[in-house]
């Protein structure tokens, strides 16, 4: 098959309890509580190619998390089909969680009080993984992810980029052919990143390992993906590439004009102003409604210029912008 991934009209829907603040509503709402439904995903049609990375995102609630617990077989649709690998991931589980990996950012798999050693050796036996495809599998992430320095350590001790680096190697032991990855980088810094990210492209270009990663960097996964797709209010709102991505936002750029340090900020028709100060003065522009030479012609008609510097605005403001503007819209995919 072609195609790792296929949902189609996926529905999923949560029951949420509320209760009143109000002391004198205490007594009611817990012998009759306000039962809300929340629909996490709504429709979702998706096909993910074998072999791809794709980033998967949106605003919290978007429902992220919840796709992502789909394709790992921990919930089940309430309707519409999931298909992974050609297999339904519930009622196909236990053969099916042999051949997918799944990382989840902020839990482990790691036995808390043993050395992380343990823990491979722990899932050798339980997989059932071949000797020869474990040692095999436990050498190349050893290497690629740097585990040595920390291999006897006990679980807890470990910082948390060790947890993560460790936990994606766990994923990998039983040679997984799809990864399926959830905030793998929350909250590590930016050395244990950078590592992170150039492994999961090496996995996917020296193995042929099928990707599907959600974060809130967005410039982690432009970095990662050739391919994004926004969720908004449990539905999708965009699957393209991340060109198109920005040209639906407007070709937003960023200006900075270097002036003497006394002289005032320029005023430019067409851009607005964001910041800056001691001669350095910034400025946001929509590169498909306003020319650059004609900012710049604008600015050296009232101060002399120093240097100037141009850049596309960071693709995490780009997605901000349309999160915005899909707000104002109400719009829900």
């Amino acid at each position: 098959m072609d195609t790792a991934v296929s949902l189609r009209g996926v529905w999923k829907r949560y029951r949420q309890r509320q209760r009143s603040e109000k002391v004198r509503d205490l007594l009611r709402t817990l012998v009759r509580p306000k039962i809300v439904t929340i629909e996490a995903l709504r429709g979702i049609d998706l096909d993910v190619p074998r072999g791809e990375i794709l980033a998967y995102a949106g605003p919290n609630g978007a429902g992220k998390s919840t796709t992502i617990k789909l394709l790992a077989s921990l919930i089940a649709p309430d309707s519409g089909s999931v298909r992974v690998l050609g297999m339904d991931p519930v009622a196909d589980r236990v053969r099916y969680v042999g051949r997918i990996g799944v990382v989840f950012g902020q839990r482990t798999e790691l036995w808390w009080d043993h050395p992380v050693a343990a823990s491979f050796d722990w899932k050798r036996v339980v997989w059932n993984i071949p000797r020869e495809r474990y040692e095999r599998m436990l050498g190349l992430v050893r290497e690629l992810l740097g585990l040595d320095e920390f291999m006897q350590a006990l679980a807890r001790e470990l910082s948390l980029g060790q947890r993560m680096r460790a936990d994606l190697a766990l994923a990998l032991l039983h040679e997984p052919e799809i990864l399926f990855l959830d905030e793998p980088t929350l909250g590590l810094d930016v050395l244990a990143r950078r590592r992170i990210l150039q492994f999961v492209r090496d996995v996917n270009r020296e193995r042929a390992v099928t990707v599907v990663v959600t974060s809130h960097d967005m410039d982690e996964l432009e970095q990662l993906a050739a391919r994004i797709v926004l969720l908004h209010r449990g539905a999708i709102a965009f699957d393209g590439d991340f060109p198109a991505l920005r040209r639906a936002a407007s070709d937003r750029r960023v200006l900075t004009l270097h002036v003497s340090a006394d002289a005032s900020a320029p005023a430019l028709d067409g851009a607005e102003r964001t910041g800056g100060e001691n001669g350095r003065h910034e400025y946001a522009f929509d590169a498909t409604r306003v020319r650059l030479s004609d900012l710049l012609e604008q600015a050296a008609a009232q101060t002399a210029i120093v240097d100037v510097e141009t850049h596309r605005a960071p693709i995490d403001s780009v997605v901000a912008d349309l999160y915005e503007r899909w707000q104002r819209e109400g719009k829900s995919g």
